[in-house]
């Protein structure tokens, strides 16, 4: 199958803050790149380009407690950042949350739910953003929005298809969460802090700690398991559910 030959949209930070692991990210074995769907007579990979976003904490954990706590995981409720200016062009809401210690989904997985909780942003030129598996109530925004970069869209949840807290984000040429085709990203500024080098150490009690020194990054794609810190917000976030 042919890959977009469209050039990466720069993307300003779909979070805030540091500890932010692109896990399934950019990789020959990331999950998300051999994920081929047939749909309406198609065959696609809307995610061939996709990161799932979790946080480790100071600590180099990614929870703390009772694991199967969505509260207890350090992404959990984080705010979830326009990318860009653009318009809301489909939302879903009111899918329930999965417990992250439990291998069956609060809902049947179908086409419709796997995205869980989302949001479409129509960011021009055909391309459109892809917010997945966010807490259920917590949308700011209706479909027909219209939003600036950086407005706080919902809070990051586990809803769908998702065995922990996290966010999905990818960019494609329709506004559809799988019946499309993957563009590349690029994110316009990042701080590189590191990368883990095996998954484990986040859970185990072991911890993971930056090994080297924190590189600036201007215009990148974040590969599989690096930690990223994404600029902070200058205001403070505002979100009234809807």
């Amino acid at each position: 199958m042919d890959v977009s030959s469209a050039g990466a949209i720069a993307l300003g930070a779909p979070l805030a803050g540091s500890g932010w692991l692109a896990l399934h990210g950019l990789s020959n074995e990331s999950s998300h790149r051999r994920t081929l769907l047939a749909i309406d007579g198609r065959a696609r990979i809307a995610q061939r380009f996709a990161i799932d976003w979790t946080r480790v904490a100071p600590d180099g954990q990614v929870f703390h407690g009772d694991p199967s706590k969505n509260a207890n995981w350090s992404p959990y409720g984080a705010d979830v950042l326009a990318v860009g200016d653009g318009r809301v062009v489909e939302v879903q809401d009111g899918i329930p949350e999965n417990d992250p210690t439990s291998a069956t989904r609060a809902v049947a997985i179908t086409l419709t739910s796997v995205g869980g909780n989302y949001v479409i942003l129509d960011l021009g030129r055909g391309r459109y953003a892809f917010y997945a598996h966010l807490q259920p109530g917590s949308l700011c925004v209706r479909r027909g929005d219209r939003v600036r970069r950086g407005q706080v869209l919902a809070k990051l949840g586990n809803s769908g298809q998702s065995d922990a807290p996290h966010l999905h984000l990818h960019i494609a040429d329709a506004p559809s969460p799988l019946a499309a085709e993957g563009i590349p990203m690029v994110f316009d500024r990042l701080a590189i802090q590191g990368q883990v080098p095996s998954l484990t150490v986040l859970t185990d009690g072991t911890g993971w700690k930056p090994t080297a020194q924190i590189q600036a990054g201007f215009n990148e794609m974040p590969v599989e398991n690096v930690v990223v810190a994404f600029p902070a917000r200058r205001t403070a976030p505002s979100c009234a559910a809807k």
